[in-house]
């Protein structure tokens, strides 16, 4: 029996689905930039620091009990900034891989070593340990829902990516849109994000969210399937509209993974009908995407297409900056240079012919980039996570599609952000963050669903 409101509806969310739908509400408008000085950042901490206030003193109690893994890998990542900031004595200090300029220009000056932090770029590091509010606040709110609240969460996160690429499609119509919360480029595709190869792995993500939409929970019907697919073929399109090279490759593994999760639950839908039925509706769902972007190309509408062909690699700024990268990474081991600060760190090693107009503000490779900020202890953190995703992705995969759509689902989003992370820096922006810990926490239900009797939970409708 379901049980209703005293308003007559069939759901009343809680106090904490609320607060989760106004953080995803303000990373919207203002949660798609990475750079500490984007106008973005302080509204989106100081929303997440009120929700947090609210969330203490009128929701409900917390348990971090299915979600152990990701609040240990966060709490690690914050105590590893924390400690970054602590001066030591300047004996240790300049014992530390990597001190040597400063310790020459202080020689040179005939000034004293004072205490320093481990980190070289200490505000930039307290930058990068302040922006965890956002992953935490999401944390603490996704750990206080409801089995009812949750199943409400692939909906909003959908209509968050929906949202986002509205805003996309008006850019690509050649309508001027200057959002004051983040540094965008007039006339580039991206959305409500500053780049557009984070704005075309959102909609990679929503790739793979669409089709699981349609058959999470129980209120399967027709409408939803044709809504996905014209989602699904929209965010394709969109892709290639933002110039994302990277986004072309997150976008072909997301529309193969995102079949693949649903497969079996299209094989049942369709039982009714003969077999083949099932490749046919398969290859007629790739064969329109096929020709919606063979369309588009021919159109001169696919820059993302374009840019591959014409771009050359090799004289990539970020491709010939990997070595002088490595070598930092060798040069501040195992230690690191500190959270945050890869730009200044940066211009100090950075050889006379990479020297341009432009500079590179991170790494293009995230993963690289936090074994050079954080040395071995980020090297090890980074181990745990991906020991972690893999070890609860094939507890996952290897149990049954109904009880296991949504672990599978967030193990496929967090493959395609590590992917992501491999070329850019996605998960340096508060809206992706959030993502990532609610893809974690899907990710997490798989040992929560193992541990749980047959029986409702407390929470549950009989």
């Amino acid at each position: 029996m379901e049980t209703f409101s005293r308003a007559g509806f069939p759901f009343r969310p809680s106090l904490q689905l609320i607060l989760l739908l106004a953080i995803l509400a303000v990373l919207w408008i203002a949660g798609g930039a990475s750079r500490e000085d984007a106008m973005g950042q302080p509204l989106v901490r100081a929303a997440c620091a009120l929700i947090l206030v609210a969330a203490a003193l009128f929701g409900k109690k917390i348990s971090f009990r299915g979600v152990k893994p990701i609040f240990f890998l966060l709490s690690a990542a914050v105590l590893l900034a924390i400690l970054q900031l602590i001066p030591l004595p300047p004996g240790m200090w300049q014992a530390l891989p990597g001190r040597h300029l400063l310790i020459e220009t202080a020689q040179l000056t005939g000034t004293g070593q004072p205490w320093r932090p481990l980190s070289l770029v200490p505000e930039a590091t307290a930058n990068a340990a302040a922006s965890l509010i956002v992953p935490a606040t999401v944390l603490i709110l996704v750990s206080g829902l409801s089995s009812a609240d949750r199943s409400w969460l692939p909906g909003s996160i959908l209509i968050f990516i929906v949202m986002s690429m509205f805003i996309g499609l008006l850019q690509f119509s050649g309508i001027v849109l200057n959002n004051p919360f983040i540094n965008d480029t007039p006339g580039q595709v991206a959305g409500s994000f500053a780049n557009r190869n984070h704005f075309a792995l959102l909609l990679a993500l929503g790739c793979l969210l669409a089709p699981v939409w349609v058959y999470h929970d129980a209120h399967q019907s027709r409408w939803r399937g044709i809504v996905a697919f014209g989602l699904v073929l929209l965010f394709a399109l969109t892709i290639l509209a933002s110039g994302s090279r990277t986004g072309l490759i997150l976008g072909a593994l997301a529309l193969g993974i995102g079949l693949l999760l649903v497969r079996q639950s299209i094989r049942r839908t369709l039982r009714r009908y003969p077999r083949w039925a099932f490749p046919a509706l398969i290859g007629g769902v790739a064969g329109a995407i096929a020709i919606f972007v063979l369309i588009s190309f021919v159109a001169d509408r696919a820059a993302s297409i374009s840019r591959v062909l014409t771009v050359d690699v090799g004289q990539d700024l970020r491709a010939r900056a990997l070595p002088t990268v490595l070598a930092m990474i060798r040069d501040y081991f195992p230690f690191g240079s500190g959270l945050g600060g890869f730009d200044p760190v940066f211009r100090i090693h950075e050889p006379f012919e990479l020297l341009n107009f432009t500079y590179l503000n991170h790494a293009h490779n995230d993963l690289l980039e936090v074994v050079l900020d954080a040395g071995l202890p980020g090297l090890l953190l980074i181990a745990a996570a991906l020991l972690w995703w893999g070890w609860a992705s094939v507890r996952a995969w290897r149990g049954p599609d109904t009880r296991n759509m949504l672990p599978r689902l967030g193990s496929a989003m967090l493959l395609l952000i590590v992917i992501a992370s491999a070329f850019d820096y996605p998960a340096r922006t508060p809206a992706i963050m959030a993502i990532i810990v609610v893809a974690g926490v899907w990710l997490s239900s798989t040992d929560d669903q193992r541990g749980r009797s047959a029986l409702p939970q407390a929470d549950q409708p009989l």
